[in-house]
């Protein structure tokens, strides 16, 4: 029986179905890991960095192409979750 228990301590990552995905580049580094992001719109995005960008240290510069989530609430502040 002690084959069929799951892990407690170990979760699986949840789908976010209110969250959306916009690609755009960074165009301006600010203090504190903050970005500004200019999307395929058009519009500029204010950005932190994701999760795991922060954790493996993942460094983000002027001009590099990001995959940034945003909701739907408000648009003008997001999370860079992907550097191409």
């Amino acid at each position: 029986m002690a084959k069929n228990k799951k892990n407690k301590n170990h979760q699986e990552p949840i789908e976010r179905e209110d969250r959306m995905e916009l690609h755009g580049e960074v165009t301006d580094v600010m203090p504190g890991t903050l970005f500004k992001v200019i999307v395929e719109g058009g519009s500029e995005v204010l950005c932190t960095l994701g999760g795991k960008l922060r954790l493996n240290k993942i460094r983000i510069l002027l001009g590099d192409r990001v995959i940034i989530e945003v909701s739907p609430y408000d648009l003008s502040r997001g999370r860079v979750i992907f550097r191409k």
